[in-house]
């Protein structure tokens, strides 16, 4: 059996999965998963799980059961390109015939002295059980400050807002107004839900240093019982210890067809794929969805497209809480209970649909 071998049951290896088994995977393949658990995650709500809200079964999806499907769990240590194999933990090497990397990413730290001792994180499962452990232990009235103002800080702030109305909640992004990457109108909203609701946002902030008990603002030492960082992502170790081509964050530069130039047999899919949109569920979905054609194409042994076409994502949702929320479907801002609803709704589907 010739073998495809996926790094990673995140959102694109897991619709890679879904759309090849059972019937789409030719008769003398076989799928091994790596992966360090026995689920796949819903990586998009990790923020109600840190902040108590959402129970860790909640968050949990099967992986597809098929009799060619075969799941090792283990960290991936290294990936040989040229010698098409995998180098696991447990000292087990796998050799491929294609290969799918959706490894994800880990926090990138941009150099700031004890971030990456002395903070929490929510980039994967064990990172994140262990920061909802640290909230729950925070002591009453106490401080938690949460480094960046993206939409992972935003959620998470506003969730824990609600689990723990005791707390001091402090939120320092570096921009002129939290959430830049969407219109001014939803970023207001949001900031003015932020002062409704008693959360202290500190804009134009500059973390220069984290120590146990203290976070640094442009050098000014702010006391505080944990720090969350959310301010950027990279892609794994592993991953950005391949000589390849990356671009400045360190993700993959990838043909059209999204396999690493001489390499036809190798694709990169999700957080570690130099893409035209910031990493998102949505979009490692839609980027498997075309490995899938491309695979297809190569099996057949027919001529690749020269280009694909191009992805197109529905829009972002995120949540303040279980009752407000915020979000861009297309062109049009969403602000109040309805993209909290829909946000509710499209978790329902997925869950539906892959469970």
């Amino acid at each position: 059996m010739k073998k495809l071998v996926v790094l990673g049951a995140g959102y694109g290896g897991m619709r890679l999965l879904q759309r090849l088994l059972p019937n789409e995977l030719p008769k003398d393949w076989e799928i091994i998963l790596v992966d360090q658990l026995p689920y796949h995650c819903l990586k998009t709500e990790y923020y109600a799980l840190a902040a108590g809200t959402a129970s860790d079964h909640h968050l949990r999806v099967s992986f597809p059961e098929d009799e060619r499907l075969r799941i090792k769990y283990a960290t991936v240590t290294a990936i040989h390109l040229h010698d098409s194999t995998i180098d696991l933990d447990n000292g087990e090497s796998i050799p491929f015939d294609k290969l799918v990397i959706g490894l994800g990413c880990t926090d990138n730290f941009h150099g700031v002295p004890g971030a990456d001792q002395y903070t929490y994180s929510i980039q994967t499962m064990g990172a994140t059980r262990r920061t909802y452990e640290a909230l729950n232990n925070v002591r009453p009235e106490g401080v938690v400050s949460i480094v960046g103002g993206g939409l992972s800080g935003v959620e998470l702030a506003s969730e824990l807002r609600e689990s723990r109305p005791d707390l001091t909640i402090r939120l320092f992004d570096r921009g002129d107004y939290i959430l830049s990457m969407f219109p001014k109108k939803l970023s207001t909203y949001v900031q003015n839900w932020f002062v409704e609701h008693g959360v202290d946002v500190s804009n134009n902030s500059n973390i220069t240093k984290v120590e146990p008990g203290a976070i640094y603002n442009h050098d000014e030492r702010i006391a505080t019982d944990a720090v969350i960082w959310t301010a950027g992502v990279q892609p794994v170790d592993v991953v950005r210890a391949l000589d390849v081509e990356k671009d400045r964050s360190g993700r993959i530069v990838l043909t059209p067809q999204h396999f690493i130039p001489d390499h036809p047999d190798v694709f990169v899919v999700g957080d570690c794929a130099s893409l035209p949109h910031a990493p998102s569920a949505q979009l490692a979905e839609s980027q498997a969805e075309q490995i899938v054609t491309i695979l297809k194409h190569q099996w057949k042994g027919e001529a690749l497209p020269e280009t694909l076409p191009r992805i197109k994502l529905k829009g972002v949702l995120g949540s303040l809480g279980k009752k407000h929320g915020f979000g861009m479907m297309g062109e049009r801002p969403l602000t109040g209970r309805v993209p909290r609803i829909l946000k509710s709704g499209v978790l329902w589907m997925y869950k539906y649909h892959s469970g």
